[in-house]
């Protein structure tokens, strides 16, 4: 379970959906959703459906999943996009790389560096720094990257200043050292990186935990009939379950 005790008294609902619990909590006088998912989960990323066409929308990775007798239980955007909604670094779906590791720096937060990936295999999911990731080459049944790392092995990005003045709604993912737990957030208040940076190090206690993206993040849970609206999103990542 999130470690509520280190909320600062902020847990104000909780919902469970088979080992996915959901739960809004408030830390530092900022508000978030955390969404923890059991290594036992159907966890998967999504882009396009079976025809190349862009999905971009909850409703329509639902829609895709229906034919299986499969729903979305939790789903949020998984990784920056080019205007295309290509991915804009590393992107594997259903073990088949669609987009290479991009190890370099570059423009935007993406080549904040270090940046990393996250990367989904049978029963555990890891955050790695891109460089690790590449030395120690896991096989992804699924992986996304994105960048900047928020915290790496139980440290804040080098480069988060604490007193930012560059606050968006942001999202992002930490995994536990052994794999068993991913923890995925997203900010209900604006924040900057070192306030995100410390909710995944000090409250939700992930040793990596990767930034997702921000100002256009968005959350679906089912649970509490959360479903976010907006223009088309790249990369879609999401827990998966059988249809009643």
């Amino acid at each position: 379970m999130i470690r509520a005790f280190a909320t600062l008294g902020a847990a104000l609902w909780a919902a469970q959906a088979h080992a996915v619990t959901c739960e809004k909590l408030t830390h530092e006088d900022k508000r978030y959703t955390v969404c923890e998912v059991d290594a036992s989960e159907d966890l998967r990323l999504f882009l396009n459906d079976d025809e190349g066409d862009l999905l971009g929308h909850f409703s329509s990775v639902n829609d895709s999943l229906a034919p299986e007798g499969k729903r979305l239980v939790f789903a949020m955007n998984a990784g920056m996009y080019h205007d295309d909604r290509s991915p804009v670094g590393h992107y594997v779906e259903n073990g088949q790389e669609k987009m290479r590791v991009i190890p370099n720096a570059g423009p935007g937060n993406f080549g904040l560096l270090p940046n990393g990936v996250f990367c989904i295999r049978e029963r555990r999911a890891d955050v790695f720094e891109t460089l690790t990731f590449v030395d120690q080459a896991p096989k992804c049944r699924f992986a996304t990257q994105s960048g900047p790392m928020l915290v790496i092995d139980g440290e804040l990005h080098p480069r988060f200043l604490p007193d930012s003045t560059s606050r968006y709604i942001r999202n992002g993912v930490g995994t536990s050292a052994d794999g068993t737990r991913t923890v995925f957030a997203i900010s209900e208040d604006y924040v900057t990186f070192h306030e995100f940076g410390r909710l995944f190090r000090d409250v939700l206690e992930t040793p990596n935990a990767l930034f997702l993206d921000g100002n256009i993040s968005r959350m679906y849970e089912r649970a509490s009939n959360r479903s976010d609206i907006g223009f088309s999103l790249g990369p879609i990542v999401g827990v998966v379950e059988d249809a009643p």
